[in-house]
């Protein structure tokens, strides 16, 4: 286990050693038609085109082995890694009513216990952040007989999640309302709790500032998403952070979400597949507009990849304002495609090596901001990556 005099250290070496690989992990492989390493190491780029796609997902999936088979031209991956070795959570025994989990997805209700085992029982009134329907709330309120606001913009959700309260007879309101109006802070008691499990990138920011200015008595929160802010760049929380060399924008943010272990085996498919039209899409967009420049595919509805590589061609033209040439898009372009794929899936072996890290140094600049605040903060892991890789807890009290 991870061994630092503060979180103030372990942020400083991460952050050092972040910097130092930069070329690594901060650069874009789908802009890349060929590996930016090539030249200045060939014998890199030699032996990523001799992976094998199943060897290639075996390094994928194991960050140890990646770092080792990566060695003799990334010499600091180990310790990267081992700078991402969190405690796990202690877990408290929780009594759970019967039938409480009616209506939660599996994975989601595991999640949700996991994470509430991991925070210390109190009968505070507490605050649910971007509930949806409350599932979370619910558990707490029954488990630790604590009154429950549930704060979520969609009126529906708070509908719905109402009329489970009712039903299940748990002390449970809920407030739609915009998380980022200023006046949101108000559902936070001066001296209650607030929880967030999965409230993406400036949602969860908005939170933790508002517990701050608040002075709640105490914070749980599991980040997710953080390329979800709303500014171009990265806005540092904490001092330290602040003084960083590092500027992320947000495509470096999407970094620690390029894991798929809770995926199933058709979700990878489509996913891979969707990856082989938009570069088979650049590659003859390219040609046709004789702009050696790449060109982003919307998030497209799922049926676009159920008709034809044409028609998937069209909507992204169409939604680029560009004149469709008329004509079928040939078979030759997915070829290309394919070929861009395979180079695209080597370079992003490099990057996932940083994948982890560059998330603990995100938990870390929020761990920090808050103890910039006077609270007193833990960072740890609630559950096994298996059941979600956005496993972190940060806790805060005062």
């Amino acid at each position: 286990m991870l061994e630092l005099p503060s979180y103030q250290a372990w942020f400083a070496e991460l952050d050092a050693l972040l910097v130092a690989h930069r070329p690594w992990w901060q650069f874009r492989p789908f802009h890349q038609q060929s590996m930016p390493w090539e030249a200045s190491h060939p014998e890199l780029a030699r032996a990523l085109l001799a992976l094998t796609d199943d060897q290639l997902r075996a390094l994928d999936a194991a960050p140890e082995v990646l770092a080792t088979w990566l060695q003799p031209w990334i010499s600091g991956g180990k310790r990267l890694l081992e700078l991402c070795q969190l405690p796990a959570s202690p877990q408290r025994g929780l009594e759970i009513p019967q039938r409480l989990e009616v209506s939660v997805p599996g994975r989601k209700w595991q999640q949700a216990c996991h994470f509430v085992a991991a925070r210390p029982a109190s009968a505070r009134p507490l605050l649910e952040w971007c509930s949806g329907k409350g599932h979370l709330g619910r558990l707490l309120a029954s488990v630790d007989g604590c009154a429950v606001t549930s704060f979520e913009w969609q009126q529906s959700l708070c509908d719905a999640g109402t009329l489970l309260a009712q039903r299940l007879g748990i002390g449970q309101t809920f407030a739609c309302g915009d998380a980022f109006a200023p006046q949101s802070g108000q559902w936070l008691a001066r001296d209650g709790q607030a929880v967030a499990l999965h409230a993406c990138g400036d949602l969860h920011v908005t939170l933790m500032q508002h517990w701050v200015a608040q002075r709640g008595h105490s914070l749980t929160v599991s980040p997710c998403c953080y390329h979800l802010i709303r500014t171009p760049q990265y806005q540092p929380l904490s001092s330290s952070a602040q003084a960083s060399e590092l500027q992320l924008e947000r495509s470096d943010l999407s970094l620690p979400l390029q894991e798929t272990v809770t995926a199933g085996e058709g979700d990878r498919r489509r996913r891979e597949q969707e990856l082989l039209w938009r570069l088979s899409f650049d590659e003859w967009q390219r040609e046709l507009r004789g702009v050696d420049r790449y060109l982003p595919a919307p998030a497209l509805p799922r049926r676009y990849l159920s008709g034809t590589f044409t028609e998937f061609c069209k909507a992204v033209m169409a939604h680029h304002q560009l004149d469709w040439p008329g004509g079928a898009v040939a078979d030759h372009w997915l070829q290309r495609g394919q070929q861009r794929l395979a180079l695209v899936t080597r370079m992003e072996l490099i990057a996932h090596l940083f994948r982890r890290p560059l998330e603990i140094w995100l938990a870390l600049d929020r761990v920090l901001f808050l103890q910039d605040s006077g609270a007193t903060v833990t960072l740890s892991e609630f559950c096994e990556r298996a059941l979600t890789p956005r496993n972190l807890m940060i806790h805060a009290e005062r």
